[in-house]
């Protein structure tokens, strides 16, 4: 009678994925908040990875891990593996649902820019179905479910990104407020409103004005642009605004601008584009109404 021998098992999946996170990363902290679960948890799959290999893949101190020479000889053909699998997966769900496109937004971008155009997307092309995730910070396109990102960027274009919008900024309030705002010496009598992620644009833009070293810098911090956009369109304040966010409301007349001067940023609104989605036909669409520079 033939004898079937026992098939040797490989690692599991996630202690592969979880040891290959940690390495590129540096951190079994940083890989559990990428990978969704809990430090432990990546610290038992790299244990399991060491024993199945019979090796250590990290040096432990006090002061966290740190990759052995095993480990960093290991990491760049894990990291090419699972970027290869993420972009087969993205690929699958691109093909799968052409018409389901989803993004992830810095809040702001969300709450403001992004509405109005996804209006557009819609009346052109309403078999296409955009759902947007806010988050604080980009995440990884190659490893992540997201065809589009939108975020603030001053590093220099990526071939996979396109700039959609400068970033400008200047004071902003309600008309009765600008009103009063005959000099900058004024702002001195009016509540200045901040927004704890941008804390430092008055300080960037008073000091971008001759004469404004009197101005002073306190005032309510938000820890949302939004908030303090609601306050400073509610008579609040006086906020500085960034361009791209605030044009509906400039335009409408919700908010004016008391003072002609503005800032440009080095830092200007990206969109970075899944490869697979780029090669869609609804990519097409999405980059003529959504990523344009004018509505």
């Amino acid at each position: 009678m033939a004898i079937a021998p026992v098939r040797p098992k490989g690692p599991h999946l996630n202690a592969l994925r979880a040891f290959e996170a940690a390495a590129r990363l540096g951190s079994f902290t940083a890989a559990a908040e990428e990978l969704s679960v809990t430090p432990g948890a990546v610290t038992q799959h790299i244990k399991a990875l060491e024993a199945w290999a019979g090796a250590p893949l990290f040096f432990r101190n006090a002061r966290g891990v740190v990759l052995n020479p095993l480990a960093e000889e290991l990491l760049p053909g894990f990291t090419l593996a699972f970027d290869q699998l993420g972009a087969a997966v993205q690929a699958l769900r691109t093909k799968a649902a052409p018409g389901k496109i989803k993004v992830a937004a810095l809040p702001s971008i969300a709450q403001l820019w992004l509405p109005p155009r996804l209006g557009r997307l819609r009346k052109a092309a309403p078999d296409i179905a955009v759902s947007v995730v806010a988050m604080e910070t980009p995440p990884n396109l190659a490893r992540e479910p997201f065809d589009l990102t939108l975020f603030y960027s001053a590093a220099p274009l990526g071939v996979d990104e396109i700039e959609v919008s400068k970033d400008r900024i200047f004071p902003a309030c309600a008309p009765d407020i600008a009103a009063r705002l005959a000099s900058l010496s004024d702002l001195n009598s009016e509540t200045l409103l901040h927004d704890g992620a941008w804390a430092n644009d008055w300080d960037m833009w008073l000091s971008a004005q001759p004469d404004a070293g009197a101005i002073t810098r306190s005032g309510t911090v938000h820890s949302l642009f939004s908030v303090a956009l609601e306050e400073a369109r509610h008579g609040g304040g006086v906020l500085i605004a960034h361009e791209a966010l605030v044009q509906p409301l400039l335009e409408s007349g919700e908010l004016v601008r008391p003072f002609a001067e503005s800032l440009e940023l080095p830092a200007r609104i990206v969109a970075r584009i899944a490869p697979a989605f780029s090669r869609s036909a609804a990519f097409k669409q999405v980059r003529e109404f959504v990523l344009s520079q004018h509505l």
